[in-house]
């Protein structure tokens, strides 16, 4: 299957991506990753993205679009793929339209996760990560450390990321009605948008979309 997730920041979509991915047998294709890879190599390609992600903002298509057509081509997304953070806006998805329509193949669907904004708010507001391991990471509400400040795991100082701060969650949300919602009415037109509740338990959003692929599949 060939799968765009969308859906705001804090609906869980990194960890729905990858358990989907897993389940389905397809590589999950990220453009976070991509970026942040190339952020710790100290390109000037990761620079440039950085500047815009930790202001809250998009990095520019052209740098998006090329990064993610680069992974599409690699063996691994021959049989199908699943797309985390692109396309981020409609123009984006017009050049993802152009891409597969190139190799003679198409989108199977586009699930939606929905969540209210202020949970959203609540949820990365939060966390707080490990300075010595990120993925430790814990949650001032749903899962917090044993001591304050401290991870249970290893001990060290657990903080708040500068783009987890509420003031720049605000902002990502405001990118992303303004410039990332527009693409679900694009995809509504092809039929191939599945809204999906994310709030709950992650076992069962899983269980939800993967029903809803089966019943996506089944009606195709």
């Amino acid at each position: 299957m060939r799968i765009v997730l969308v859906g705001p920041p804090g609906a869980g979509k990194g960890t729905q991506a990858t358990r989907l991915a897993e389940k389905l047998n397809i590589p999950h294709i990220s453009t976070g990753d991509l970026f942040r890879a190339n952020i710790s190599q100290q390109t000037e390609l990761g620079k440039l993205a950085k500047s815009y992600m930790d202001a809250g903002n998009l990095v520019p298509d052209e740098v998006t679009i090329a990064m993610a057509k680069d992974r599409m081509e690699q063996p691994d997304a021959e049989g199908g793929f699943l797309l985390d953070g692109f396309p981020r806006n409609v123009s984006q998805a017009e050049a993802l339209d152009e891409l597969l329509t190139t190799e003679g193949i198409k989108l199977d669907a586009v699930l939606d996760l929905e969540a209210p904004e202020e949970e959203v708010v609540k949820r990365i507001a939060g966390r707080r990560i490990c300075r010595n391991d990120s993925a430790h990471v814990f949650h001032v509400t749903y899962k917090k450390p044993a001591k304050e400040g401290v991870c249970d795991v290893c001990g060290g100082e657990l903080y708040q990321r500068d783009d987890d701060s509420e003031a720049t969650v605000r902002t990502r949300l405001e990118v992303y009605h303004t410039q990332t919602e527009p693409i679900i009415d694009y995809y509504k037109t092809q039929g191939l948008v599945v809204t999906i509740e994310a709030m709950g338990p992650v076992d069962e959003v899983t269980a939800r979309a993967l029903a809803a692929l089966k019943r996506e599949g089944d009606e195709n």
